[in-house]
Order: structure tokens, then sequence, then C-alpha cells
């Protein structure tokens, strides 16, 4: 917590003058004499509300303490959503998506956590979708209509490759140039500030892959490489369990890809956690093994919370002045009930 002005936080020292002020007239309370014709009840009396008679001075302190902090202006730091974020979805649509150790299939399982995803973003979020296999493909550019994204999600299978490979690199670094701004001539810059010395990055890329890659022009680390250079941190999921496998029918999906032969093919698809979790060092984005539906579901469901945020400083006077106010009721419902009835 910071302070508009700090130098007021010296009213606090007005408390320990209050409490001096208060015990010194307790003491000279205590000098005068009083006639009373029972003095067992009067002791009895005096015991049982000994202690609670502090508590109503006790809550007036603690509003004064409120009131004098309030004064010298608190700021707190909160995330809130940037009205310039920017998120892309980046998925894998290759063949091993319909591999189904992750049930019903590692595709669907997917597509309901992106929903999960997108349930959550915050509405002033522009979010983009890009579909990779063997070539990136953008299934809905960044917007803030939502359901844009969700049409590009349903219609995932437009751009399924069944034996397409798997291009992470390329597809990293189509992310990148979809969101990369341009010159005023129209070509696009060249980089952002290295995320080393730049604030949060109101972009972020939340990548999906369940294999390794097969294909492209960039290794993933090359495109890892850009995003960096970009200043945009890269959220990795490892969507799959490591004895992941699929069944290839002869030819393949099309009946003319490499794995023709008699009988159906059983191919092992493991996903790649190493590199996925490079990506996301290299970075500065964070990585999730997700072995499970329900694994997936809740990455996207915390990265929902937490991406597309920036820090910013709220002030919080208006939350003092108002705790002051309630304390300042409190004791004075519990003075009043303290407090000696008269006949």
């Amino acid at each position: 917590m910071t302070f508009g002005h700090p130098l007021l936080l010296l009213t606090l020292l007005v408390l320990p003058l209050a409490v001096a002020v208060y015990l010194w007239l307790d003491r000279r309370r205590a000098k005068y004499a009083m006639t009373f014709t029972n003095v067992d009840v009067l002791a009895s009396v005096v015991r049982g509300r000994s202690w609670r008679r502090y508590i109503p001075p006790a809550l007036a302190l603690l509003a004064l303490a409120s009131l004098c902090i309030a004064l010298a202006r608190p700021h707190r730091s909160t995330l809130v959503a940037s009205d310039q974020a920017t998120v892309v979805l980046v998925i894998d649509v290759s063949g091993s998506m319909h591999a189904t150790d992750i049930k019903p299939s590692r595709m669907a399982a997917a597509q309901a956590a992106l929903r999960t995803f997108l349930d959550r973003v915050p509405h002033n979020v522009r979010v983009g979708l890009i579909a990779f296999a063997g070539d990136p493909q953008v299934a809905a550019p960044p917007t803030t209509d939502l359901d844009v994204v969700r049409q590009g999600l349903d219609s995932l299978s437009y751009f399924y490759s069944g034996y397409g490979g798997t291009a992470i690199g390329d597809a990293i670094a189509a992310a990148v140039d979809l969101v990369r701004p341009t010159n005023p001539n129209g070509s696009q810059t060249i980089a952002y500030t290295p995320v080393a010395t730049a604030k949060k990055s109101p972009v972020s890329i939340l990548f999906l892959s369940d294999g390794h890659q097969t294909r492209g022009l960039l290794q993933p680390l090359d495109g890892a490489a850009r995003a960096k250079a970009a200043g945009i941190p890269v959220y990795t999921i490892a969507l799959g369990t490591p004895n992941g496998t699929l069944n290839r029918a002869p030819g393949g999906f099309g009946g003319g890809g490499p794995f023709g032969g008699g009988g159906q093919t059983r191919i092992p698809v493991p996903p790649d956690p190493a590199t996925l979790r490079q990506i996301a060092t290299t970075t500065g984005g964070q990585f999730f093994d997700a072995r499970s539906a329900k694994a997936v579901e809740s990455a996207y469901s915390h990265l929902g919370s937490v991406v597309a945020h920036v820090k910013s400083k709220r002030e919080a006077t208006n939350e003092f002045v108002g705790l002051a106010a309630i304390l300042l009721v409190i004791a004075g419902v519990f003075s009043a009930l303290i407090a000696p009835r008269l006949p």
C-alpha cells in the first residue's frame, strides 16, 4: 500500500495522546466517593463490567486511526482488466487431437476448456483464435465479440488435419504476427519492448498442444524467441498422457495418408511437456501439464482470471472512511448496551 500524502500519517501520533487522556480521566473519576447502600452488589456489578467498559473507547480509537490513514490518501495495488488487453488462443488441431486418453477426446476437452476460458474473460478484452496443424490458420481475428470466437471454436473441425503434422514454432510466430502493432505505412514493427524491461504486456498467448513438433519453418524455441522479443508471454498447456495412442485406419483418415497398410496402426502420441515448459519459461508465461479433461478446464479457468489484467493503483480513502464510520456505530451501540439503566 502506498500513500498520496505520507506525512499525514504523523496524525497517528494523536492515538497515544488520546489513550493517555482517557486513562487520566478514568483515574480522576475514581477519586470521587460514591454512596451506595449495598457494597457487595456494587462490587459484583463493577467486576462484571470492568473489561467491557473499555470496548467502546477501543473501537473509537480504531475509528480515529482509520480516519488518520484516510487523510494520507492510501492507494492499493489491484489487478484490473486492461482496455488494450488481447489474448490469442492457439490450439493444435492435428490428427493426434482425436486420441481418447482424455475423455471424450483431446479435442473435445480442449474445446470445453476454451469455452470456460471465454466465460471468464472480461468483456473488454480482445480474443483471437488460431488453429494449427502443419500450418497455422486464423479461426477468429482478435475481437471483443466473443460469440465470433465461439463460432470459430465450434468450426475447428474445418481446420482439422488428419496427417498434417504439428508446427509449434510457426503457430507461435503466427500468433505474434496477429497482434504485432503496425507502422503508419502499414508495415509491421520489428518488436515490442523486451520482457525483461517492460511492464506486464497487455497481450498474451494461450497455447495448447498435445504433440511434438513434426514440421514447420521455425523450431518451437525460435517461435518463443519471437514472442519474447515482442514482449508477449506464452502460457502453454501440454494436453494428453505419456501413454496416449491413436488408432489410424489404412491410408490415414483420408485413405491416402502415410500410414497405409492392412489394418489399423496404433501410433503413440505423447505430449511434449519439456518443450512447452521451456516456451513458457522463455517468454515469461506459465506452464500447465493437463492429463485429464478436468485438469484442462481448471488450467484455462485459472488463466481466464489472471491473463489480460494489468496492475493498477486504486485509491482506498473511501474504504478507510467507511471503516471508521462502521467502527463508530458499533462503539455507540455497544456503549448503549453496557450503560447503566436509569430507574
